[in-house]
């Protein structure tokens, strides 16, 4: 998603029951390895800065995406360095190194200068407007779409806005750096719709539920109440704290349970 990779600050997870800081481009090269600070970044719920740092071609150099801005424009929109336009801010991206300075570059732009830099001829950057969404229920949802450009692939992102950032249902697909974005945006948009035509909690008796399936798919996120000492979950694009689930666990008491934890692009 991205300036950040194939893995991913954000954690999608299934139970069973029975993603600015800095991003260097000066000699930037085709062999891009990352790895994600996890545990000492400070993610607010789903406003959090999604960090990731890496290293390209043997040398120290650091890159993210942050979805919060230092300097906006407005509440939500910060100013892009290089085109001048203003842009949301879950769209800026930082980049640049302590010696230079940095910049902020919305995702048009950054992504311009990764395909300059890699060499990635003929790159076009694709914006795809939002687009709504009904779930198996009937609830609306109205998705936004961003799109960054790795040198090993190009990560879209799929996702609700609540004042202005990104919260609720999010989806990502990462596919080649030259592979036709339509192409991809239609494989992300299958991804949306099986998932949405599956509800995994249920209003009860007893307030909110595990659906009958009994399984749970949903993203692990910071809960700024609890200072990262115990996660948010989001679940059917609601955010659950981690006391309401412990409640809807106890409903299984003496029960067995599977849990896995994927990448947030992959599909459980």
């Amino acid at each position: 998603m991205l300036a950040e990779s194939h893995h991913a600050a954000q954690t999608s997870s299934e139970t069973k029951v029975g993603q600015p800081e800095k991003m260097p481009l000066d000699g930037i090269t085709s062999h891009l390895t990352t790895t994600i600070r996890t545990g000492s970044g400070k993610f607010r719920g789903l406003r959090r800065a999604q960090t990731g740092w890496g290293k390209v071609a043997g040398q120290g150099l650091l890159f993210s995406l942050n979805m919060e801005t230092a300097t906006t424009t407005s509440r939500h929109e910060t100013r892009c360095d290089d085109c001048g336009q203003n842009r949301p801010g879950y769209e800026i991206v930082h980049v640049g190194s302590a010696e230079k300075g940095y910049r902020q570059l919305c995702s048009r732009c950054f992504n311009t200068e990764v395909a300059k830099a890699a060499g990635l001829e003929g790159f076009e950057h694709a914006a795809f407007e939002s687009m709504g969404f009904s779930d198996c229920s009937g609830e609306f949802h109205e998705f936004h779409f961003r799109t960054h450009l790795l040198v090993t692939g190009i990560a879209l992102d799929a996702f609700e806005l609540r004042d202005g950032n990104p919260t609720g249902y999010f989806f990502q697909i990462i596919g080649d750096p030259e592979e036709d974005q339509l192409v991809l945006f239609g494989r992300l948009v299958e991804k949306m719709r099986r998932a949405l035509s599956v509800k995994h909690l249920k209003n009860g008796d007893y307030g909110l539920q595990i659906s009958d399936q009994g399984i749970v798919r949903g993203r692990i996120e910071w809960d700024e109440r609890q200072g990262g000492h115990l996660p948010l979950l989001v679940i059917d694009g609601r955010e659950v704290n981690w006391e309401q689930f412990g409640r809807m666990l106890m409903s299984y008491e003496g029960w067995q349970f599977k849990f896995t934890i994927a990448d947030k692009s992959e599909e459980l």
